[in-house]
């Protein structure tokens, strides 16, 4: 039987209580320790300081989840993955791939908007040295599971690194968990699939482990996969059969 709570959850109410919560005291004291502080570079600029709630299209086939917001990227902006490298390349992998109308994301009112895609994380509040702990993960899996649950449209799940895979397979019941690769697959119940990338972290792509081309083969695969699954990915001009 579906809830009344169920019934009138919206994404909306999600990334609300997101941006209201103040369940991890670890992270809470963290993230607005790093907002009052704040970095040199950043002078001037007021912190969000709160947790960052998922955004993009309501209707989106494709859904990126990624570790956590960076602590002077998206903690200081207040949208996943803006204001920092991650999201330089993210952003500029999703606008070659037509689900981005820009490049870039600098601040939430910068005019971005996401069109097939949504993007949200497994953990929604900076954590120190971009390492949350079990417990803050497992506090803020029902925040990702209530946004799947309300993605009717999804079709592909991205997991961008192995703590984003570990969640979604969590949050699936995947039995045994499968292994996680750059381009890695794997089913999902209700005709999803996921689907890994290493992360775009300045680790892997100041060390070439993540390339541009490498990454862009995730967007296009995943291009591939929304359009089996009925789904209708964005139209880059590019040749996106098998």
């Amino acid at each position: 039987m579906v809830s009344n709570r169920a019934e009138r959850d919206s994404l909306a109410e999600v990334q609300r209580e997101v941006a209201a919560c103040r369940r991890c005291p670890r992270l809470v004291s963290w993230r607005e320790e790093v907002a009052r502080t704040g970095r040199a570079s950043y002078t001037g600029q007021v912190y969000w300081g709160r947790g960052v709630p998922g955004f993009g299209d309501p209707h989106a086939a494709l859904v990126i989840v990624g570790l956590a917001p960076a602590a002077h990227g998206a903690n200081r902006t207040g949208r996943m993955f803006t204001g920092d490298r991650s999201g330089d390349w993210l952003f500029a992998a999703l606008h070659r791939a037509g689900f981005a109308n820009q490049p870039t994301s600098t601040s939430r009112d910068d005019g971005l908007t996401l069109t097939g895609a949504y993007i949200t994380a497994a953990v929604h509040c900076a954590p120190p040295g971009n390492k949350p702990e079990p417990a803050e993960r497992a506090a803020c899996a029902p925040y990702l599971e209530r946004e799947l649950s309300l993605l009717r449209d999804a079709a592909v799940v991205i997991a961008l690194g192995q703590v984003a895979w570990q969640a979604l397979s969590s949050q699936f019941g995947l039995r045994p968990r499968p292994a996680f690769g750059h381009l890695a697959e794997s089913p999902l119940p209700g005709g999803l699939t996921l689907l890994g990338s290493y992360h775009p972290s300045q680790q892997n792509t100041f060390t070439g482990t993540l390339t541009v081309p490498m990454f862009d083969a995730v967007f296009t695969r995943a291009q591939r996969l929304t359009s089996r699954a009925g789904s209708s990915p964005p139209d880059t001009g590019q040749d996106t059969r098998s």
